[in-house]
């Protein structure tokens, strides 16, 4: 898509950059880790799918990411207040709810914003996510080492290395991702998952060795379903077809 406009607003200390594009009803996108609104939504061709599909795509930047508000305060990136920043974003454009898709790190959050803000989340979707929502904290804070050392060819670890080169890809802010890291290493305990009330589909590569078992997560939830993408990795799981197909799907049938 050409000629997508950023818009910023304000929530308290954090400035958000974000697109806003289509008609129809709203759906939101929260990226992953060391990605942004443009590397996770716009490249792949989410938001022209979305739209085309004659749904309202709108994307930001999290804290510490894109265009939005750098810290370097660990505390700062804790994954309830990344949630606030969505529900800050529903209030500055007027949405009483909206559909709210995250992958990765950004669906971890979206997990965050149905149990702590239902009444907002008409439905979520969990892509690059399963059951490490409620068995692991996060990316390993090895990560958050890789991202600091002097140079890539200092980081030995395969996930730091991975994680570098795409934050040095991105042009991130290593440092503020390092304490973004170490800040937002929160998960749901498995009573929490059961009582997240809204409709959820989980998709997972089915060579993604990051996000563990949709399927497990969906025998938690209530209200959701599992997909397999197939021969698709935690990075390349993205933009397949498959999972796209699976979304549009979705958001026509839920309730």
């Amino acid at each position: 898509m050409s000629q997508i406009k950023t818009r910023k607003f304000s929530a308290g200390s954090v400035e958000l950059a974000y697109i806003d594009e289509g008609d129809g009803e709203p759906i939101v996108l929260v990226h992953g880790f060391a990605s942004s609104k443009e590397v996770n939504w716009v490249n792949p061709g989410w938001v022209a799918t979305l739209t085309g599909a004659g749904r309202r795509a709108i994307a930001f930047d999290n804290r510490g990411h894109g265009a939005s508000t750098k810290f370097y305060d660990p505390a700062l990136y804790h994954t309830g207040l990344m949630a606030d920043d969505i529900r800050a974003l529903l209030d500055h454009l007027g949405l009483a709810r909206a559909d709210v898709m995250g992958y990765s790190m950004g669906a971890r959050i979206a997990a965050f914003l149905a149990l702590k803000h239902g009444d907002r989340v008409r439905s979520t979707i969990l892509g690059g996510l399963g059951i490490r929502l409620v068995e692991g904290a996060g990316l390993p804070q090895s990560i958050a080492d890789a991202l600091e050392a002097p140079s890539i060819d200092d980081v030995t670890d395969p996930h730091g290395r991975m994680f570098r080169a795409f934050a040095e890809q991105t042009n991130s802010d290593r440092r503020a991702l390092a304490a973004c890291i170490r800040g937002s290493r929160q998960s749901l305990s498995r009573s929490d998952a059961t009582r997240i009330a809204v409709p959820m589909l989980i998709a997972v590569g089915t060579k993604d060795i990051i996000a563990g078992s949709p399927h497990e997560l969906a025998a938690l939830i209530p209200d959701s379903r599992a997909v397999d993408i197939p021969g698709r990795d935690h990075m390349l799981s993205v933009g397949d077809r498959v999972f796209k197909d699976a979304v549009l799907t979705f958001l026509t049938e839920r309730p």
